[in-house]
């Protein structure tokens, strides 16, 4: 039945690119150093297994910043995490997260909005309802992704990009190896979801 494909689907992260995420910007607050935003990220990110949540602990484990005590752990899928450390409750995740839980941004998503156009995956970090500051995240592509779509495409098949990320983010990437469609904003338990919807085109 693989003669008979017309679209070839891919996940973005771990398939496309690397999975290997590492930091790139750290936007501070008026109320929070980098420092402090860092050391509190990896503090509530100590627990995660999420590519995103390793490329956290690393950096702050290269600036060899002491982490503190978190607990009260919680992955919210498709949105970010949230912990408690000193008595003090934390959000690290999108914008979507940060939209749900009626954070007060303070001016902090038109930074955000500028490094997803460059391809970055910003996390805001929220004390207590309130935005200190955002943590930016970018995934290399692999060597070989843009000839593999390049391939596909003189097949004749249309590639699709499948991700979590957002509009912006996930465009910035598809547009470096030359995918014609992405579906972005996608949570885990949605993606099977998608496959039947191109299925039914």
């Amino acid at each position: 039945s693989l003669g008979s494909v017309t679209t070839v689907c891919a996940d973005k992260t771990g398939t496309l690119t690397k999975g290997e995420a590492s930091v790139t910007d750290i936007i501070e607050s008026e109320r929070f150093t980098k420092k402090e935003i860092l050391t509190l990220a990896a503090s509530a990110e100590k627990g995660s297994e999420h590519p995103l949540g390793e490329a956290i602990a690393n950096k702050a484990k290269e600036e060899d910043l002491s982490l503190l005590n978190s607990k009260d752990f919680q992955a919210i899928a498709g949105y970010g995490i949230e912990a408690t450390i000193s008595s003090k409750k934390i959000l690290l995740g999108n914008l979507r997260l940060m939209e749900e839980r009626k954070v007060v941004l303070n001016g902090l998503s038109d930074r955000a909005e500028h490094l997803s156009n460059e391809g970055k995956t910003p996390m805001f970090l929220a004390v207590e309802g309130e935005a200190a500051g955002i943590i930016a995240v970018a995934d290399t592509l692999k060597e070989n992704s843009k000839e593999a779509v390049e391939v596909l495409h003189r097949m004749g098949l249309e590639v699709v990009m499948l991700t979590g990320d957002n509009q912006r983010t996930a465009k910035a990437i598809a547009h470096q190896i030359g995918i014609d469609r992405v579906l972005a904003e996608v949570l885990p338990e949605m993606k099977a979801e998608e496959i039947k919807r191109l299925q039914a085109e």
